[in-house]
């Protein structure tokens, strides 16, 4: 949906929406760049200047340059505001010196570049004093550390700063988005698109529903069938409407954006419904497998992952 000239096809919300349905109906893989095109993109388009949008939204479309966001710290996961990761301005030398630990970067083990908030006002406090840097991964002073997830999964990352320093003209157009000190409500901004539509589109969950319903069926007529808990039925029924409701809410949603008006905090009731929603999606195919839910891979690592819903993106 992005316009021509930033790497996109100019395409409506609309006809991205049934691009995501299509996607998820054909059951096709997570994609390496998401991050970047659903979380940093949308920031870029209302902060960034017109250099910056040249710059960075053609080579991320195009995964020459793959965005991790990096907020996450060892003492300050989904409570942000107490980061501490600091830059320290650097007039002399025109940059930045970044010191500190994120954590928990999703991607981070084979993306390029950054996105992040870091402390620029010393002695400053909670929402106060922070700015929204963009920082290639490949500075000295930066590493990055890989890790295993539970599920088996590779791509987190440990990222630290050891005084590396993060010149102004590391990136065309400047390394700060949205204005030094400005960093929270930029954050919020990208927050917003992680919690709402951007991120999470309803092709996810209609198609996982729709997989519910096909094992269902299946389970309530092979061999076994007499054994299965008459209550699933209920919760079966009961997923597909919660993903047909997300749905509907999502249309509606495109036609508030259309028509100019913004989700503003629905973005965080939305977040609610889709994470509870996954998690109850794929707790029912567990129920209805039964003892071989543990050689069900498919719905077993959903299961896995859908437990992380109601914590990243701001807990529930």
């Amino acid at each position: 949906s992005w316009p021509t000239d930033m790497g996109g096809r100019g395409a409506s919300r609309w006809e991205w929406l049934i691009f995501e349905e299509e996607y998820y109906r054909a059951g096709g893989p997570q994609r390496v760049t998401q991050n970047g095109i659903f979380l940093l993109a949308p920031t870029v388009f209302e902060f960034g200047t017109p250099e910056q949008q040249a710059y960075i939204l053609p080579r991320m479309a195009a995964a020459t340059d793959l965005w991790c966001q990096g907020w996450s710290e060892p003492n300050a996961g989904s409570d942000l505001a107490s980061l501490t990761c600091k830059a320290t301005r650097d007039d002399h030398r025109g940059g930045w010196v970044l010191d500190g630990q994120r954590t928990w970067t999703t991607r981070g083990a084979f993306c390029t570049h950054l996105f992040g908030l870091f402390r620029t006002e010393a002695g400053s406090e909670r929402h106060k004093g922070l700015t929204y840097l963009l920082a290639p991964l490949d500075l000295p002073g930066i590493t990055v550390r890989g890790f295993g997830r539970l599920d088996g999964d590779e791509g987190f990352a440990e990222v630290f700063f050891d005084g590396a320093f993060l010149a102004d003209d590391s990136l065309p157009g400047g390394v700060v988005l949205g204005g030094e000190g400005e960093g929270w409500s930029v954050a919020m901004a990208t927050t917003s698109s992680e919690r709402g539509l951007t991120l999470r589109s309803p092709g996810r969950f209609c198609a996982t529903a729709d997989r519910l319903v096909d094992l269902y069926r299946q389970r309530s007529t092979g061999p076994g069938a007499e054994l299965i808990d008459p209550g699933l039925r209920d919760r079966v029924v009961q997923g597909w409407m919660q993903a047909e409701a997300y749905r509907l809410q999502t249309l509606q949603t495109v036609t508030d954006d259309a028509e100019g008006r913004s989700a503003g905090a629905a973005s965080s009731f939305v977040k609610l419904w889709w994470s509870e929603l996954d998690v109850a999606l794929h707790e029912t195919a567990l129920d209805l497998l039964g003892p071989e839910a543990e050689l069900d891979d498919a719905w077993s690592k959903g299961w896995q992952f859908a437990l992380s819903g109601p914590i990243y993106a701001g807990t529930n």
